[in-house]
């Protein structure tokens, strides 16, 4: 359907109102200019034509017939924009980064900093002193969760454009410069980044950097995935909780308190397992909460239901569960329930289902809990034992499953409430909980469906039939590649002693759609053993609701690369659209619909270059350009997904060239006015377009004319 064309930058831009706008990457503000020149008169547009649907072209895996492909972020996807006249839109994506981790940048504050930095409790740099003559400061190989922030009146100096801010935190670094395990051992920093939006484009550039400061949050532990609430504050994680029954003998932990406190002795295991909420103040910086009451588990990624006070978490643990938390109040999340889901299985195929109940684990204040982690230890909550070749004769311990192994608990009296807040996983489990559960990581929610979709990474030992710490959930066999399920929510629902549940959003079933379960395989040419054409392992996964898309982000040990995958939860179609640096995973997922009128897809990487059995063909011919791309495998890149600059050129200045609203790809034997002149050609390829556009830019004359 053709439409009065409109030269003018803005109306151009308009005429697509409604529809999802990738940012235009390098270079589209000089081709847009190229079709807003003033000399050009022409009228109005016609009203666009609505956003009906978006799809993903998918790319093929890399090989070795291109290494560097293999060694890098590599792109080679499409999406298509579709419209209720008919017509479509296609852009080519690519990967647009910030920074590489170990990048010196402006500091908001003034000065420079260095991106991925570590602090200590005084907030003053962490220096890696490991190898003599070779001093600098820590900072990591692993960027996890994102969460892009739009602020109503920001007062951040240095921006050009429009004021974005993303909240970025970073999970551990792999190594030292002696190459020695540094994970778990240094408090995890995180960030605001001052972001500058081209308002013509969409681009987004690092404008400065904030470190913020955790001291008041008693530092940060293992940082994984993110979600923006609903209230738009940044909900941080904190992952493998340590074991306050083998503190003694933790010297991760030990490691972690010395690189905090200077003191080895004087972190606190309490303190760590919890929910750390970022809030971004309009100068760029930002401030930090931990919430003491949404369980110690291991937090992966948590969700917030659209009513602004069910929480859905994510466990990544051996023997973890699903947990659920209704806060007393809209937009804060500093009291309310906990509960956790039991499972009763209604089948045993695949990746299996069941029907969920829940079970309440009490109610709590942030401020309570944070007092008793303040002063308690597991001693004061209960009696334990761990060493399962000597367990208690006593009847009055109860044997449960932990993380893989058996424990002998008992609470002491009156420490009910501390045992459920501070040791989740046992008091759960002392309950009666399903906690069969491996690896559970990312949640999020499709709420015009009202589903929520959480990624199991691994299927395997307690979720397997015969396991001996199998509760509950027991599939027929391992899926090693893991699945993403998704559970229907429902209102109205009871906890297992008959009480409502007040929140509208109560997970009710558990199945796997069959195109994101994994596929298991022996080793193909390259290597992978999990399928390469279906997901492997997921871990981030993010739902865009004007997309329809389910994003979802690989933590594979069975894909030679990890992929990030796009599932439209209407077609039922899966396709790849971005490949990690081989060793790499892919983190830092956040589908945002709309800022500023700009779709944006939130992509990092950690660990390139983390290699393993699966890697034994490649490595050699990879390792050194891993290397090369990465400061020698310590850095890893933030960034995100955009649209390529020679496609959205081609689209823009097709759009301006031909005029038409409703046709967005060219048209065979489609005659068009040149702007040049007064003559017409038939648009029998692209060429025409394009050498016109440009020729207009450099102000030459058209040779048709």
């Amino acid at each position: 359907m053709a439409q009065p064309h409109d030269l003018s930058r803005r109306k151009a831009l308009k005429i697509l109102a409604g529809a999802p706008m990738l940012p235009l990457g390098l270079a589209s503000t000089s081709l847009l200019a190229a079709c807003g020149g003033s000399d050009v008169t022409t009228p109005a547009p016609a009203a666009a034509a609505a956003f009906t649907m978006a799809s993903f072209g998918s790319m093929a895996a890399p090989s070795l017939a291109n290494p560097n492909a293999m060694a890098t972020t590599t792109v080679a996807s499409t999406m298509t924009a579709s419209f209720a006249d008919g017509s479509t839109r296609s852009y080519k994506l690519a990967y647009q980064p910030f920074f590489v981790t170990g990048d010196v940048v402006p500091n908001t504050a003034g000065g420079s900093i260095v991106a991925g930095g570590y602090f200590d409790i005084g907030n003053q740099p962490i220096i890696d002193r490991s190898v003599a003559g070779s001093e600098r400061q820590f900072f990591s190989d692993c960027p996890d969760g994102t969460s892009l922030i739009r602020l109503d009146n920001p007062t951040v100096k240095g921006v050009k454009g429009n004021a974005v801010f993303a909240v970025v935190q970073f999970e551990y670094t792999t190594r030292d410069r002696a190459s020695e395990d540094m994970y778990g051992r240094l408090p995890s920093p995180i960030a605001v980044l001052t972001l500058d939006q081209d308002p013509s484009t969409g681009k987004l550039s690092l404008a400065s950097y904030a470190n913020v400061d955790t001291s008041k949050a008693n530092g940060l532990w293992i940082t994984c995935g993110a979600s923006l609430s609903p209230w738009n504050t940044h909900l941080s994680s904190e992952e493998y909780e340590p074991d306050a029954a083998t503190l003694a003998t933790n010297t991760q932990f030990k490691a972690y308190s010395q690189n905090l406190y200077g003191d080895a002795a004087k972190a606190r295991a309490y303190h760590y397992g919890h929910l750390p909420e970022v809030t971004v103040h309009p100068d760029g910086t930002g401030t930090i909460k931990k919430h003491y009451c949404l369980g110690r588990i291991s937090h992966e990624l948590i969700q917030v239901m659209p009513d602004k006070r069910t929480v859905l978490m994510g466990d990544d643990a051996t023997n973890g569960g699903l947990f659920m938390f209704v806060a007393d109040k809209q937009a804060d999340l500093s009291a309310g329930t906990l509960y956790v889901a039991k499972w009763t299985q209604t089948s045993s195929a695949g990746a299996g289902s069941a029907t969920l109940t829940w079970l309440n684990l009490g109610h709590a204040t942030s401020d309570e809990i944070e007092a008793l982690a303040n002063t308690l230890t597991i001693a004061d909550i209960m009696d334990i034992v761990t060493d399962e070749k000597n367990p208690p004769s006593d009847a009055s311990y109860t044997r449960i499953h932990y993380s893989g192994k058996y424990n002998w608990i008992r609470i002491k009296p009156g420490m009910e409430k501390a045992a459920a807040f501070l040791e989740t996983h046992r008091y759960a489990a002392l309950r009666g909980a399903s906690l069969g559960f491996t690896k559970l990581e990312g949640t999020t929610v499709n709420a015009k469906d009202k589903v929520l979709y959480t990624a199991m990474s691994q299927i395997v030992s307690s979720m397997v039939k015969g396991n001996a710490h199998n509760v509950d959930i027991a599939v027929d066999r391992a899926i090693n590649s893991g699945a993403v399920y998704a559970l229907n929510m429902k209102s109205g629902q009871r906890d297992l002693t008959g009480a409502a549940i007040d929140s509208e959003w109560v997970p009710v079933d558990m199945s796997a759609p069959a195109a994101l379960v994994g596929e298991d395989m022996a080793a193909d040419a390259l290597g992978n053993t999990a399928n390469p054409e279906k997901i492997a392992n997921p871990d981030n996964i993010k739902f865009s609701e004007k997309l329809r898309t389910l994003f979802i982000g690989e933590d594979s040990s069975m894909h030679v690369n990890n992929f990030l995958w796009a599932y439209n939860v209407d077609t039922k179609t899966l396709s790849r659209i971005l490949s990690a640096p081989a060793g790499a995973e892919s983190t830092g997922l956040h589908a945002v619909d709309e800022i500023n009128g700009w779709t944006y897809i939130m992509s990092n990487f950690q660990h390139a270059g983390d290699w393993g059995s699966v890697h034994a063909k490649v490595q050699a011919t990879l390792d050194p350009l891993v290397r090369a791309n990465y400061k020698d495998r310590y850095g890893a890149a933030v960034g995100y997904l955009t649209a390529d600059a020679s496609s959205i050129r081609l689209g823009q200045v097709l759009q301006c060239q031909m005029g038409l609203a409703g046709v967005r790809s060219p048209a065979p034997g489609h005659v068009h006015p040149c702007v040049f002149s007064s003559h017409a050609a038939p648009c029998l390829h692209v060429s025409p377009c394009v050498l016109h556009a440009e020729l207009r830019v450099r102000k030459l004359k058209c040779p048709d004319s």
